[in-house]
C-alpha cells in the first residue's frame, strides 16, 4: 500500500514515463478533409480522361525564352507584311480613283524620266568608251572634266547658256495667278528635262524658291511682276506637251483666266547669273 502512494505525487496524478511523454507532446492535429473531386488519402486514384489530360497539358502555359523569342519575331513579322499589304492597297486604289488627265499626267512623266535615264547612260557610256581609245588617257580626263564643270555651272546658275528650248509667257490681268502655281510649272519643266529656266531675269537653280507677294511674287526674295515670261533650255518636243497635257499648268492658269502662251525656239538665251557661294569650312582637298 505504501508502494503505490509513492508512485503518486500529492494531487493523485501518475509519474510513470508514458504518462510524462504524453504530457509533452502536443494535440494530435486532424487530417484535413479531401477537396471536392480528389480522393481521399488511401483511396485508388481515379484515371484522368482524355479532355482532362488535354486541358492539364495545355493549363497553365509553360513557355521557354526560346519560344518568346520565336513567338515576338513571328509577330513582328507578321506586322510588316501587314503594314505592305495595306501600303499597296492604298496606292492601287488611289490609282483607280484619279482620273484620266491624272493617269496621263504620270505616264507622261515616267515616259520621260525613262528617257532622260537612258540618254544619261549612254553619255556616260560614251564617256568611258573615248576615255578607254583614247591614246592620252590623261588628256582626254581633263577635256571631259572641263566640259563637266560647264554643265554644273550651268545647273548652278553662275555661267550663261544658250541652246534650243521654249519661252512661255503668263498673262495675269485679274492678278490671279499665284507663286504656287508658278512653282508647279518649274517642275513641271524640270520633270519634262529642262537644263536651265531663267523668270524675269532672275536665273532659277536648285534651291529657289517663290512666295506670294501681294497681287505679285517674289522670286528668290526678287519681287516679279506679270506678265511672267519663262526661258527654258531643253528639247522643245518634251518641254511643250509637259505644259499642255489635260489637267496640267495651262489648263490650270487658265482656269483661274490667265491667258498662256508657249512658243518653241531653235536658241533661247539665258543669261541671268548666280554668284557662286563660297563654302565657309569646306575647302578642296587638292589644295
Amino acid at each position: 500500500m505504501s508502494e503505490q502512494n509513492d508512485s503518486n505525487d500529492g494531487n493523485g496524478r501518475n509519474d510513470q514515463p508514458g504518462n510524462r511523454l504524453r504530457r509533452e507532446l502536443p494535440a494530435e492535429v486532424p487530417a484535413p478533409a479531401p477537396e471536392a473531386g480528389q480522393p481521399a488519402e488511401g483511396e485508388p486514384q481515379q484515371p484522368l480522361t482524355g479532355r482532362q489530360r488535354l486541358v492539364k497539358g495545355l493549363w497553365p502555359p509553360r513557355f521557354t525564352r526560346a519560344q518568346l523569342i520565336v513567338a515576338v519575331l513571328l509577330f513582328g513579322l507578321g506586322f510588316g507584311l501587314a503594314v505592305q499589304v495595306a501600303s499597296n492597297s492604298d496606292t492601287d486604289s488611289a490609282l483607280r480613283g484619279a482620273r484620266q488627265e491624272d493617269l496621263v499626267r504620270i505616264l507622261d512623266e515616267l515616259d520621260s524620266r525613262t528617257q532622260r535615264l537612258q540618254d544619261e547612260k549612254q553619255g556616260l557610256e560614251k564617256q568611258r568608251q573615248e576615255l578607254q581609245s583614247s591614246s592620252d588617257q590623261a588628256a582626254e580626263a581633263r577635256r571631259q572634266t572641263a566640259e563637266k564643270e560647264r554643265q554644273l555651272g550651268v545647273l548652278a546658275g553662275t555661267v550663261a547658256a544658250q541652246g534650243p528650248g521654249i519661252t512661255m509667257t503668263i498673262e495675269d490681268t485679274k492678278g490671279t495667278v499665284q507663286a504656287d502655281m508658278l512653282l508647279d510649272a518649274i517642275q513641271e519643266l524640270r520633270a519634262a528635262g529642262a537644263e536651265a529656266i531663267q523668270v524675269n531675269g532672275v536665273r532659277v537653280v536648285t534651291g529657289t524658291y517663290f512666295t506670294d507677294a501681294g497681287k505679285s511674287v517674289s522670286v528668290d526674295g526678287n519681287k516679279i511682276n506679270a506678265p511672267y515670261r519663262f526661258k527654258v533650255i531643253g528639247k522643245p518636243q518634251d518641254l511643250e506637251p509637259a505644259l499642255n497635257i489635260p489637267g496640267g499648268v495651262v489648263q490650270t492658269l487658265e482656269k483661274e483666266q490667265a491667258t498662256v502662251t508657249v512658243e518653241r525656239s531653235d536658241k533661247i538665251v539665258v543669261d541671268a547669273l548666280r554668284q557662286a557661294k563660297r563654302p565657309d569650312y569646306a575647302r578642296s582637298s587638292s589644295q
